[in-house]
């Protein structure tokens, strides 16, 4: 399929490998920015047509059809300070690192325009953050799950903010995660070398991938072995996408709690993936010193440790 666009326009001329599949499938390939159920309601307001004609989701796509899809521009909304406690492990005029809870979202995105990490940054900083990754992320140069509870390093100020960004780009910022997993590992330690992209069928997720996907390497220690689980380190040497996640499950030993890359039941009762944000080490970009923090593991996580 050969796609052409301009500004919110997109035009798709349908090939022989389309046939028959329908078109908020082949869409939800094409445009893997855009999640099936928001193309789906695209298809629904009108917003996407089949040879000039309005289509619903289930239409089969033919060969050489020109499929013209109109994505609404996107309405920036106001993003509020909000005076919501934060537990900081290190601050100065240049950065702060704080020890994220576990269901709070990093920064806001559609559904969750408040009570996020930011809205409490903005309020605790009044305002003073990086510009440079908009009005939805201000500060923000890298971010952990909801679920996903640790150090998070948010920056006060674009140079600092391009400072950090070069430090992870380089690979040479310190992120060590403490995680419970299935089962009990028999090596003490390893590297997990693989690609990760978007999952080719489930959009949401992601996928250790032949091909398509993105380098990533994952370092882990044990730390201490259980009946059924194994409590690890992992040493971040990339940073993608659920990476810890998605290599893990990808050796037969997924974390516990995690129902998206994991078993459906859980025997514990927990709000997502048991995985901390524990170590954090950076240079600092105005004293060239090497800094580093240390989360305490959450009462939910030492708990768990006690009772397995």
């Amino acid at each position: 399929m050969s796609p052409n666009s301009t500004e919110n326009f997109f035009n798709f001329v349908a090939t022989e490998e389309t046939e028959d599949e329908r078109v908020d499938k082949v869409l939800s390939t094409l445009m893997d920015s855009l999640s099936r159920s928001y193309i789906q309601k695209l298809l629904t307001d009108k917003k996407i047509s089949v040879n000039g004609e309005c289509v619903k989701a289930s239409y089969r796509v033919r060969t050489e059809d020109l499929i013209q899809v109109e994505v609404p521009a996107a309405v920036t909304p106001d993003i509020m300070p909000e005076d919501i406690p934060l537990d900081i492990l290190y601050e100065d005029k240049d950065v702060i690192v704080v020890n994220k809870p576990k269901g709070m979202v990093v920064h806001p995105a559609p559904g969750h325009y408040s009570k996020t990490m930011v809205n409490a940054l903005l309020f605790h900083c009044k305002g003073n953050l990086s510009g440079i990754n908009g009005v939805l992320r201000p500060g923000i140069v890298h971010r952990i799950d909801r679920d996903t509870t640790g150090s998070v390093i948010v920056c006060k100020n674009d140079r600092a903010h391009g400072s950090i960004a070069q430090q992870l780009k380089e690979h040479t910022i310190v992120r060590r995660y403490h995680a419970i997993v299935h089962g009990v590992l028999k090596e003490d330690n390893g590297t997990i070398h693989t690609l990760i992209g978007r999952h080719p069928t489930e959009r949401k997720k992601m996928a250790v991938r032949l091909e398509g996907g993105k380098d990533a390497i994952t370092h882990y220690k044990v730390l201490e072995r259980f009946d059924k689980f194994t409590y690890v380190e992992c040493v971040l040497e990339t940073g993608r996408t659920h990476q810890i996640r998605v290599h893990m499950a990808h050796i037969g030993h997924p974390l516990l709690g995690d129902k998206v890359y994991g078993p459906r039941t859980c025997p514990f009762s927990l709000e997502g993936q048991t995985l901390h944000a524990k170590i954090l080490g950076f240079v600092h970009p105005s004293s060239g010193e090497y800094i580093e923090t240390d989360a305490p593991l959450p009462e939910y996580f030492r708990g768990l440790l006690n009772k397995i």
